[in-house]
């Protein structure tokens, strides 16, 4: 079956079936299978398994499952950010029509939470609005804009703070979280994609998040949420439940509604249990094999009065059962029975907005004033190698202070010129740490359709430049007149302009090894590698 996948936010309202006029997305996925084709004579593996199901304005779904249950994967699915190896079928809707999804066609939150960390949360939030929101809003609409969505996202009292790096204390792990929301809803899509927003908060800060995912909802937008084990607070806040083990339904349709369904099944909720503990605890098959060692082992046959359920049989045929029981159920009917209702909604074609709504040459300045920004406060990206630099300079400088101009100094000064145009360059190494933690928000900023490479590399370049002409001027200044190299002016630019660009093709070379191998320990051993044998093949 040919893939056809559409995604984005709808700008105008949807016309409704029977129920009269809706506004807002309505999403479907019908006998959705994702497979992993054989490769390097590896078996064929489904990822998913024919799903079906649909998400609602207004609602806030939450799909729910054990590790390599599929939860990601039907995330992805439907999102359209699948990887390139594996094979799609089935058909998704967006208020009843097919639709190719681009780049930026829809808003996704990524469980990392990748943001510039000496930046502050207004000044992140107001350069994703300049990045993204249309150039014909004046000033005082782009700052509303921002300030409102600050306070939707409960932000006020940390706006002023840094979000924080390796040396700048900056604000908590749930404030991040909601940072990376209000940076996908501030050009107010309809539908929201978020890949396990709860993942490493506590109770309070995750039950504050998933809050605020309520708020979200209840303005007539479309919320999908994978989860890992949320607790009974934050499992109450959810609206829909789509539980997935093995890639297959267990269970789709209220949330509210998967206790009784369970207790239909043979597998009632104990009364002072966390449901989606309970649910979790019933279709994950990893641990069969210790738990069939626990059930042989002395102590439990000690104990033959044990009523726990999960004692006398295996995991993988509960989940079984269920996935059966779910088929023949009264909840699956309903659940078809609406799928297909929504999938014959007849309403305004959903509009696709590939990518950002500003123009180029904005896009352009706006990158260069915030890597700018970044590189002034960040310690670790300039300073400190300037500091270096300028030490290694006077070091130099002293030891061929004034070598002369006879004949047995040409060597002396060779050297002298050949040690510090390569200790420069080779200091460029200490720049990659930035490197990396810029290429990871590149990498999700542009998947998020903030802005193309074009921008971002020149951004890069015009930003870093003060900085290079710095490093070229006062180590060249330092170096020149304390050895005395050749009088003139002429040669004393020269000299600087060696040193800049030099340092300025190294820095162009760490920026693609960051690119192309994003781990530190590699990307530093790559970079040096590569440095070390240009430097010995001249």
């Amino acid at each position: 079956m040919e893939i056809e996948v559409a995604s984005c936010s709808q700008k105008g309202a949807a016309g409704g079936g029977a129920k009269g006029e809706v506004r807002g997305v309505y999403l479907v996925w019908q006998d959705l299978t994702v497979v992993l084709p054989n490769f390097a004579n590896k078996p064929t593996k489904r990822l998913l398994q024919g799903l079906s199901g649909y998400a609602e304005p207004g609602r806030i779904m939450a799909i729910m499952g054990p590790s390599g249950s599929g939860k990601s994967t039907l995330l992805d699915s439907l999102a359209g950010r699948l990887a390139r190896n594996v094979v799609m079928t089935g058909n998704i809707l967006l208020n009843g029509k097919k639709k190719r999804l681009d780049y930026g066609g829809v808003a996704y939150v990524t469980q990392e939470d990748v943001m510039l960390g000496t930046l502050t949360v207004r000044e992140t939030v107001s350069y994703s609005a300049h990045l993204r929101l249309p150039n014909n809003l004046t000033k005082e609409e782009v700052r509303d804009i921002v300030e409102g969505t600050i306070m939707e996202m409960g932000l006020q009292e940390c706006a002023d703070s840094v979000i924080g790096n390796w040396h700048l204390r900056g604000i908590s792990g749930g404030e991040k979280k909601r940072l990376s929301i209000a940076l996908e809803i501030i050009t107010m899509p309809k539908i929201l994609f978020l890949d396990e927003p709860t993942s490493g908060l506590d109770s309070a800060s995750a039950f504050f998040v998933v809050q605020s995912l309520r708020n979200i909802a209840r303005d007539g937008r479309t919320v999908i949420s994978s989860v890992h084990q949320p607790s009974s607070e934050v499992f109450a806040l959810f609206d829909d439940l789509f539980l997935l083990s093995g890639g297959e339904t267990v269970y789709f349709g209220e949330a509210k509604m998967a206790v009784e369904f369970f207790a239909e099944a043979g597998f009632p909720c104990p009364s002072r249990r966390n449901p989606s503990d309970h649910f979790l605890r019933c279709i994950n098959s990893d641990f069969d094999a210790v738990t069939a060692t626990l059930k042989g082992s002395q102590r439990l046959r000690d104990k033959p009065t044990s009523s726990d359920p999960f004692l006398d049989m295996a995991t993988a045929k509960i989940k079984a059962a269920l996935v059966d029981k779910y088929r023949r159920s009264k909840y699956a009917k309903t659940a078809r029975a609406r799928n297909q209702e929504i999938s014959k909604i007849e309403g305004l074609e959903v509009e696709i907005q590939s990518g950002s709504q500003a123009r180029w040459l904005k896009q352009l300045t706006t990158l260069t004033k915030r890597s700018f920004v970044n590189m002034c406060r960040d310690a670790g990206y300039y300073w400190a190698r300037i500091v270096i630099y300028i030490l290694v300079s006077i070091c130099v400088g002293t030891v061929f202070h004034n070598v002369g101009y006879g004949n047995t100094a040409i060597l002396a000064r060779v050297a002298c010129g050949g040690f510090i145009t390569g200790f420069m360059t080779f200091m460029s190494i200490g720049g990659f740490p930035s490197f990396i933690e810029e290429i990871k928000v590149f990498n999700k900023e542009r998947l998020n359709g903030y802005y193309g490479v074009a921008a971002y590399t020149l951004s890069n370049f015009f930003s870093s430049f003060p900085f290079l002409v710095a490093i070229a001027l006062i180590t060249g200044t330092i170096t020149f007149y304390l050895v005395k190299f050749r009088s003139g002016f002429s040669h004393y630019v020269f000299f600087c302009l060696n040193i800049f660009f030099s340092i300025t093709v190294i820095e162009s070379l760490m920026m693609v090894v960051a690119s192309l191998v994003p781990n530190y320990l590699m990307g530093i051993v790559t970079g040096a590698g590569i440095i070390v044998s240009e430097k010995t093949s001249n």
